[in-house]
C-alpha cells in the first residue's frame, strides 16, 4: 500500500508542475505583444522628438540661375583650369671653399595648368666676383602619372670656358617615402651627351624646423677640357641643410656640403693644382612666392 500511495503522490506532483508550466507559457505569450508594442511606441516617440529638434536650413534668398562653367567658376573663384605660377629660390647661399668665399644659387619657376607647365631652372656659382659654372634650362612639363611628369626642352651652360647648348629630356616626380627625384638626359653639339641625377628629402623635426639632405651627380659622355669636364662620372655634391621657416615663404638655413670631382674631371682639376674634394660650410636663405 505504501508503494502505491507514493506512486500516486509522485504522479500528482508531476501533474501540478505541468499545469503550472502551461499557465506560465500562456501568460508569457499574452505579455509578448504588449512588450513589443511598448518598444515600438518608445522608438516612435524618439523619432518624433528627433524630427522636432532638427531645424531645416532656410531657403536661399537669391536662387542661382543656370550658367556656363566659366561664369560659375568666376563667381565662386574656384576655376580648376586657371593657370597658376610659382617662383622658388631654393638655395641662395654663401659657402666657404678652398678657392675663397663663394656665392651659389639654385632656383626654379613654373607657370601653367594641372597637366602642362612651362619650367625655368637655373643654378650656378660665383667665386671672387666671376661666374665659375652656371646653367639655365627651359622645359615643357607634361604630367604622365599621378606622381611623375615628363620634361622636354633645352639647357645653356655658361661661365668659365665656352658656352654649351644642350637638348634636354627628363623625368621629375615624387618617389615612395616622399623623395623628390630628378633625372635628365642631355644631347649637345659635336656628339656630346650628359646626364644629371638629383634626389632630396625633407624631414620635419617640427612644423617650422626642417632638415633637408640632398645629393646631385653629373655624368658626361665625352671629355670637355675647355670646361674642365671629363668623361664618365664627373662630379657629385652631397649636402645637409637645416632651415627654420619664419614664414612658409621665407626660411634661413645653415648646413654643410661635400663636393668632389672624380675620374677624368678630378684629374683635370688636379692638373691645374686645384682640389678635387672640398667640405664647405653653408649659410643661406630659401624664398618662394
Amino acid at each position: 500500500m505504501s508503494v502505491r500511495t507514493n506512486t500516486r503522490r509522485l504522479w500528482s506532483s508531476l501533474l501540478c508542475c505541468a499545469t503550472a508550466l502551461a499557465q506560465n507559457s500562456r501568460a508569457f505569450g499574452q505579455e509578448t505583444p504588449s512588450l513589443q508594442h511598448t518598444h515600438e511606441h518608445v522608438a516612435a516617440s524618439e523619432e518624433v522628438s528627433s524630427e522636432a529638434a532638427h531645424v531645416p536650413p532656410a531657403p536661399p534668398e537669391h536662387p542661382i540661375h543656370a550658367m556656363p562653367y566659366r561664369e560659375m567658376a568666376k563667381m565662386m573663384q574656384m576655376d580648376d583650369t586657371e593657370p597658376l605660377g610659382r617662383v622658388l629660390l631654393d638655395q641662395l647661399e654663401w659657402r666657404h671653399t678652398d678657392q675663397g668665399q663663394a656665392a651659389l644659387w639654385e632656383g626654379e619657376g613654373w607657370y601653367g595648368g594641372d597637366y602642362n607647365k612651362l619650367w625655368v631652372r637655373s643654378e650656378g656659382e660665383r667665386v671672387g666676383g666671376s661666374t665659375e659654372d652656371a646653367r639655365v634650362e627651359l622645359l615643357w612639363d607634361r604630367i604622365m602619372t599621378r606622381w611623375y611628369s615628363l620634361q622636354v626642352g633645352g639647357r645653356e651652360d655658361f661661365g668659365n670656358g665656352p658656352p654649351r647648348t644642350w637638348a634636354a629630356l627628363g623625368v621629375q616626380g615624387l618617389a615612395p617615402y616622399w623623395f623628390d627625384l630628378e633625372a635628365t638626359f642631355y644631347v649637345g653639339e659635336q656628339g656630346r651627351t650628359a646626364a644629371r641625377l638629383k634626389a632630396e628629402y625633407e624631414l620635419l623635426i617640427t612644423q617650422r624646423l626642417i632638415l633637408q639632405p640632398e645629393a646631385e651627380a653629373n655624368l658626361y659622355g665625352k671629355s670637355d677640357p675647355a670646361r674642365r669636364v671629363g668623361s664618365g662620372l664627373s662630379d657629385f655634391d652631397v649636402g645637409l641643410r637645416l632651415r627654420y621657416e619664419i614664414r612658409r615663404e621665407l626660411a634661413p638655413y645653415i648646413g654643410v656640403a661635400w663636393t668632389r670631382r672624380v675620374g677624368a674631371s678630378g684629374a683635370l682639376v688636379r692638373a691645374e693644382e686645384g682640389s678635387a674634394s672640398d667640405v664647405q660650410f653653408i649659410a643661406g636663405l630659401r624664398v618662394w612666392f
